[in-house]
């Protein structure tokens, strides 16, 4: 099997990775790219924090949900290789983000149910519904915790998701891009093909603004061909700082 074109490092309970995650798709389906999908927990990155003052009130149990939903991940592919991933974070992203209307957007996976998540998850992906008894293994954090730090050796520290490699093992890899909207297939090429040069540029190294739009999905009510409120997600995170 040939290398990846491209290393994404997800966590599932992160909107702006999973808009980002629908635009490679859409890319790698017209440039027959292979993405292979990788692991970053948001919990084990902010573990050093206080979310009681960092962060609004359901960002603890949003990320411990990301960060269990990763362990049964880990399950798989100790399994089954890296090839199912893809479509157990797509099932997981689907179940999560492009339903109903989820309270305060950002703990969907809390609203859903992360043992029925992770079940249809692996329903999608012919698995057996036992593997979901890793959502409470925390022996699987040491795969994931590894797996984070491979991932910010890649870009440094002040990062969060999803960061994406291109090109590996040798090319650059960066935090983002962090879009709300889900660019027509056409523009998904073209941005690609933007962000894709700035990573080649060996001293590229950040463009940055804070205001963000709520993402274009369902759970944040907010629907395709409308443009969610903007809002100043200072530290990617719309952190408290009390």
């Amino acid at each position: 099997m040939s290398d990846p074109d491209l290393h994404f490092y997800f966590d599932p309970v992160c909107p702006f990775a999973w808009m980002t995650s629908k635009w490679v798709r859409t890319v790698a389906r017209q440039k027959a790219y292979e993405v292979e999908w990788r692991f970053i927990s948001l919990r084990l990155l902010n573990s050093h924090l206080d979310y009681d003052t960092h962060f609004p009130p359901e960002y603890d149990e949003s990320h411990t949900s990301g960060l269990k939903l990763l362990r049964v991940a880990a399950r798989v592919r100790r399994e089954h290789g890296p090839g199912p991933i893809g479509t157990f974070y797509e099932t997981l992203g689907q179940e999560t983000f492009e339903r109903d209307v989820v309270p305060g957007g950002t703990a969907a996976a809390v609203h859903r149910g992360v043992r029925q998540l992770a079940e249809t998850a692996l329903a999608a992906c012919d698995l057996p519904a036992s593997y979901a008894d890793a959502l409470e293994d925390e022996t699987w954090d040491a795969v994931i915790q590894a797996e984070t730090d491979v991932a910010l050796t890649l870009t440094g520290k002040d990062v969060g998701t999803p960061i994406l490699h291109f090109e590996p093992p040798t090319g650059t890899a960066l935090f983002g891009p962090v879009i709300s909207r889900l660019p027509s297939d056409e523009e998904a090429v073209e941005l690609w093909d933007h962000v894709v040069a700035l990573s080649r540029f060996p001293g590229f190294a950040e463009l940055k603004r804070s205001l963000r739009e709520r993402p274009q999905l369902p759970s944040f009510g907010v629907s395709t061909g409308e443009v969610g409120k903007q809002e100043d997600w200072h530290g990617g995170s719309r952190r408290q700082k009390k």
